[in-house]
């Protein structure tokens, strides 16, 4: 894709009939939406020959794009047939979109016991006017009790077959029958919350919230009163007494972030660094935080907590922490001196650190020096030099850098199906 959005398409081109997958579709859905249907499959036709069913999807997804259903449906059947574990589901949904949902549906039947086919056959029953039969089938899986799971029921438990039941209601109106449902289950309660939302059922989303562990409910409560206009609502959804910020950073990041989008900024910081606290050393929270201290223009500030946080944990910091620092000092005394900092760390010369190091370069528009720096680890490193290449039109090299070994041609399939590229 960078190849093409630089305007590198006669490299794309040229790639794509010398063996390499991802060049020869994008040239291939290039053809297409120039007219030239017949030659995009021929592109793919070395591929599908194998059997693999990357390839088969993607060509699939193509002749459907070009209304040439039957041909999609025919190349799914085949693979289907020779027993690929996926082709079922693909092959039934494609039949559904093209007004032949009761053959689909007849086909699932016999699998409702298997989780993906399940969920397949409740979308499909709808369009096959299967709704009550889809419905009977479920509702038999409903007494069944998970002796070691997902062995024994193949991942359609009974609460996952009480949820697909009670999609089957809603979708027939019949919401109350549909909540009744999900209230029976142990872990519904995502699917509760999200159906007492669509609905507008406020009142009883606030009383799940009040009794909600799992955070969803107060999740979906937010989100209706934002969207509605109850800013401070929403706010209050999650600082309820006790409420999930208390206990769950993951509720309290979507507190943050709810915070900044309404110009509350300094709020969310006050918020994440609660949560630093608490949990000194989890990366993700550290970054969190980070990228507000950013947003709110106070990176001098982020840097002296990231300090007390980091000598609370002993001073020395590896680099899978002392990184997320990078961009803070580069706001604060410029890329020059952040670059020395990262190169001063006991492991800011690792093909690790390099990829950190050669953003901060690029960013600050000096992509020849993040190249520079790649380029000393790329084995390691390939993907990201060959985008800095390719930026600097560089396609030569950059090919270079992918292409350690010689693409060879795809393998004709043997009748089986196959998931691992044959090439």
């Amino acid at each position: 894709m960078r190849l093409l959005e630089r305007g590198h398409v006669d490299v794309v081109e040229l790639q794509a009939g010398r063996g390499e997958w991802f060049c020869a579709l994008a040239w291939a859905r290039l053809l297409g939406e120039q007219g030239r249907q017949a030659d995009a499959l021929e592109l793919l036709a070395p591929y599908l020959a194998t059997g693999w069913w990357t390839a088969v999807v993607a060509a699939a997804e193509l002749l459907e794009r070009w209304g040439r259903v039957d041909e999609a449906i025919e190349i799914t059947r085949v693979r289907m047939e020779a027993g690929h574990p996926m082709a079922l589901e693909s092959y039934t949904r494609l039949l559904a979109r093209h007004g032949r949902a009761e053959k689909a549906f007849a086909l699932l039947r016999p699998h409702i016991g298997e989780l993906s086919l399940a969920e397949a056959l409740v979308d499909i029953a709808a369009a096959a006017g299967r709704d009550e039969e889809a419905a009977a089938l479920l509702a038999a899986r409903t007494e069944h009790q998970c002796s070691d799971f997902p062995w024994c029921c193949r991942g359609l438990d009974r609460d996952t077959a009480i949820g697909l039941l009670a999609t089957i209601r809603e979708r027939q109106g019949r919401t109350d029958e549909a909540i009744a449902l999900l209230r029976t289950g142990s872990t519904n309660g995502e699917q509760l919350a999200a159906l007492l939302a669509r609905h507008g059922r406020l009142g009883e989303l606030r009383a799940a919230a009040a009794t909600d562990d799992s955070r969803y409910a107060v999740q979906r409560l937010a989100r209706l009163l934002e969207e509605r206009g109850d800013v401070e609502g929403a706010i209050a959804a999650y600082r309820q007494a006790d409420g999930p910020v208390a206990h769950d950073p993951n509720s309290a990041c979507e507190l943050a972030q709810l915070l900044a989008r309404h110009g509350r900024g300094n709020e969310a910081i006050n918020v994440m660094r609660v949560q630093a606290d608490a949990r000194n050393g989890d990366d993700w929270i550290l970054h969190t935080l980070s990228d507000l201290y950013l947003d709110q223009g106070r990176p001098e500030d982020g840097l002296a907590h990231l300090d007390a946080l980091a000598a609370a944990r002993g001073g020395e910091e590896e680099w899978d922490l002392y990184w997320i620092r990078l961009p803070l000092i580069a706001a604060r005394d410029g890329v020059d001196e952040a670059i020395a900092q990262a190169r001063s760390h006991l492991e800011g010369a690792t093909s690790y650190a390099a990829p950190h190091i050669a953003e901060l370069l690029a960013g600050a528009g000096r992509t020849e020096e993040a190249v520079a720096v790649l380029e000393q680890h790329a084995s390691t490193n390939s993907h990201d030099l060959a985008g800095y290449l390719i930026d600097l039109g560089r396609v030569e090299d950059a090919l270079a850098v992918l292409q350690r070994r010689t693409p060879r041609p795809p393998e004709l399939s043997d009748g089986t199906w196959r998931d691992d590229p044959p090439f």
